[in-house]
């Protein structure tokens, strides 16, 4: 078995399509074929149900274990490459990031520091939920990822919190809200509001609050885009909510103001998150040094203010 029908095999899993793996790695359809059906042979199953004219029709059930294996041995290949240049003081290559929506204000602070340390390393950022960020690291198809540490599914993960995230509500900046500094959930349930969409991590947590108190609010806005609910303060009459670091990174709309949401006071704790295992793969190594010396000469305060601290004060 060579390394590079592991990573055929894995590129037409992905394609979906024998030609598209083959332009994908550089080489012609036959070799790729060639080198697929020579793996088969040596593990004695059948990796791929081929239709008429060997067209792809997916993986067996072999298949899928042999895939998981071949992401694991390349991905532990590329870190053993990673740790000989980064004991050279000369890290390189991509580091693949997951992040949830609300935390792409903090995303650039991260990979600058780790940059400055290692100016080779290239960033692939990914803004995806959290079922989609545990998959990523179980199949080594991420490094690490900054996600909330209070959900079920980040049991077996390596966890190191980073800051709090409050909420906040955007609301436009006139006479209805002069001299206001913060707002009652029940309150807001009150106003016409934009919203995340239902089915996004931050949306769940907002109306898990709302069901809470026993408020059910009209939403006239849903958008997957927390910058774009942030316009709609700023241009219209609605409001929206959004975590509280979005007041200093980016900061504010002009024409919009930010309440502080009480009663309740609720956050949710945000950190790194990267799979279990010894020793800790190179790239994630890195970018949990990053968080580290963040922390370690308070630039995270700094950026963050408040919202730095470690400890939630409500977690719902």
């Amino acid at each position: 078995m060579f390394l590079r029908q592991f990573k055929y095999l894995l590129a037409v899993a992905e394609k979906e399509h024998f030609g598209r793996a083959a332009q994908s790695c550089h080489v012609t359809q036959p070799s790729l074929s060639s080198g697929i059906k020579q793996l088969e042979y040596e593990l004695g199953v059948p990796i791929f149900l081929r239709g008429r004219g060997q067209r792809y029709c997916g993986l067996t059930p072999e298949g899928h274990r042999i895939a998981r294996w071949a992401r694991s041995i390349i991905s532990h290949c590329n870190a053993m490459r990673d740790e000989i240049d980064l004991m050279h003081n000369n890290l390189k290559g991509n580091i693949r990031l997951g992040a949830m929506p609300s935390m792409s204000p903090v995303m650039p602070l991260l990979v600058m520091h780790m940059r400055e340390r290692h100016p080779d390393v290239r960033a692939d950022l990914r803004f995806i939920g959290i079922e989609a960020m545990t998959l990523g690291l179980s199949n080594f198809s991420l490094d690490a990822a900054v996600s909330y540490l209070n959900d079920d599914a980040l049991g077996h993960l390596n966890k190191m919190p980073i800051y709090v995230e409050k909420l906040s509500l955007l609301v436009p900046d006139n006479d209805r809200f002069k001299d206001r500094s913060s707002i009652t959930w029940r309150e807001a349930a009150e106003l016409p509001l934009a919203m995340l969409r239902p089915s996004m991590h931050e949306r769940i947590f907002i109306d898990e609050t709302f069901k809470k108190i026993g408020c059910d609010p009209v939403i006239s806005v849903e958008s997957e885009s927390i910058v774009h609910l942030m316009f709609q303060p700023q241009y219209s009459d609605l409001a929206t909510i959004i975590p509280g670091h979005f007041t200093r990174m980016p900061g504010l709309h002009p024409g919009t103001k930010a309440l502080d949401l009480i009663d309740p006071v609720v956050s949710q704790e945000v950190g790194l998150i990267w799979a279990d295992g010894n020793p800790i793969m190179p790239m994630a190594s890195a970018m949990v040094e990053t968080v580290k010396n963040l922390k370690k000469s308070g630039e995270l305060e700094h950026y963050l203010g408040e919202f730095a601290m470690v400890e939630p004060e409500m977690a719902m």
